[in-house]
């Protein structure tokens, strides 16, 4: 009898703890400020802000920024296999499913860079498929969201390298599958380029996002993410060069 009472209070209290979560949860979706959609690729993170007005949207890749203290909803997705997110100082596991979305509510107490990974196996590189979540004070996360909507800034007359590197990023096959707002290149198909000198890391959380790896990676990036589905762009050293220095430079 004794252990049967016990069993029934142990139950009864984790019920109890369930309902409290649950309520705490629902009060989080009634308080929600940012709304965020992640999608899950072989082998990268699509990241889509929604904003209000629509126009007032845009799309970034591999790296989460959030203001501290705001309830953000996160809408998960997939387009290809089974993905699950995870940013363990922010929230549990969730997995992403082709054709099924599923909502993460979370909100960071203070400010940091909190690391992220796929936690569902979902292809050989799957232990390469990391993210960032920056957390930062709502005048910085304005500011960040602003520079994101402006276009890509040209390069100055007195940058001939990074003149030279625009000039073969749009003449080659690099705008069919990214975009770099302001420019011809409108690529769907990988990662949106228009700010990514401003982001923390390459491939996913794999490289430090200095000129020397980026010009690994465009080299050969297939020896860094084997499988992924960048083709070898086969430039020249200065060609390369160019175009690292370019891509550098759009913050």
């Amino acid at each position: 009898m004794g252990a049967a009472g016990v069993t029934a209070l142990t139950l009864f209290l984790l019920i109890a703890a369930s309902y409290v979560t649950d309520k705490g949860l629902d009060a989080l979706a009634h308080d929600e400020e940012v709304s965020i959609e992640v999608t899950g690729k072989q082998w990268w993170w699509l990241v889509r802000y929604h904003g209000q007005p629509e126009s007032r949207g845009f799309d970034t890749a591999n790296e989460i920024h959030i203001p501290v203290g705001a309830t953000v909803k996160l809408t998960l997705k997939s387009t290809d296999v089974i993905h699950s997110f995870w940013a363990p100082a922010l929230h549990g596991k969730q997995d992403m499913i082709p054709g099924q979305d599923n909502v993460l509510y979370v909100r960071a107490d203070r400010p940091g860079v909190y690391r992220g990974q796929c936690a569902e196996f979902c292809g050989a590189q799957h232990a390469k498929m990391a993210f960032e979540v920056v957390t930062e004070s709502r005048e910085t996360f304005t500011r960040w969201w602003d520079a994101q909507l402006a276009p890509a800034p040209p390069p100055s007359a007195e940058e001939q390298e990074q003149e030279h590197g625009q000039r073969v990023f749009l003449a080659g096959p690099c705008i069919m599958c990214h975009r770099i707002a302001g420019t011809d290149a409108g690529g769907r198909s990988g990662p949106d380029l228009t700010h990514v000198g401003s982001r923390r890391t390459l491939a996913a959380g794999m490289l430090p996002n200095a000129r020397g790896f980026l010009a690994a990676w465009l080299a050969d990036p297939q020896g860094v993410k084997p499988g992924n589905h960048m083709p070898v762009t086969g430039l020249d050293p200065p060609d390369l060069r160019a175009v690292a220095s370019y891509l550098e430079s759009l913050k």
